[in-house]
């Protein structure tokens, strides 16, 4: 594990979805999760810096919405969003969810 890294990470391959607050939602594929957000990939959009969106995966068998601000996002390819998502809101039980997977992972 990274030093700099404040949450332990989970690796992961699912289908997500996500949106901004006011907007459709787009499908992503997620890469890690830690309970402190969750990094994906996305086709066809655009997010900036600073955006709040709304994210839904599966953690088990529960599905878990979280609110979020873009951190980060890098350019994979001209059609490809590489997006590190820092979460605001993430009800508490989902919260205890991510930090149990974490423990069971050995993080």
């Amino acid at each position: 594990m990274d030093d700099r890294r404040k949450y332990p990470r989970i690796a992961t391959d699912q289908v997500i979805s996500f949106s901004l607050l006011d907007a459709r939602d787009q499908l992503g594929v997620s890469k890690n999760l830690s309970a402190g957000g969750i990094r994906f990939e996305a086709v066809g959009c655009e997010l900036d810096l600073g955006d709040t969106i709304r994210v839904t995966f599966n953690l088990g068998e529960q599905t878990v919405v979280a609110v979020g601000q873009v951190a980060w996002a890098t350019e994979v390819d001209p059609l490809t969003l590489d997006i590190g998502l820092i979460f605001l809101e993430v009800d508490p039980e989902a919260l205890r969810l991510l930090e149990d997977f974490e423990e069971r992972a050995g993080a």
